[in-house]
């Protein structure tokens, strides 16, 4: 699940990344052009009902390309992206 709202604080777009309780175990980042693909800046936390999120803001009106990276290098998209490509997942914000 993807959430997009406005961030009161700078008007862009706070964007919260989640994952279902069902989802893999483990370490997952969400990683893409907003981080520079780096792994570990944006991990997904758990929480009390079970999923796994993480929040971002980001400039408004751009365009995102994002995927998570597990445990043991296991990269998968989010079927809520705005698009999937080859790329990963991309998002108007």
């Amino acid at each position: 699940m993807i959430k997009k709202s406005r961030d009161p604080r700078t008007g862009g777009a706070k964007v919260t990344f989640a994952l279902p309780a069902d989802h893999p175990a483990g370490t997952v980042s969400v990683v893409g052009t907003f981080n520079g693909w780096t792994p570990g800046t944006h991990l997904l936390k758990r929480r009390s009902n079970g999923t796994m999120s993480a929040s971002v803001v980001l400039p408004a009106g751009q365009h995102v390309r994002f995927r998570y990276l597990g445990t043991d290098g296991q990269w998968f998209d989010d079927p809520a992206a705005d698009a999937i490509t080859a790329d990963g997942g991309l998002l108007e914000v």
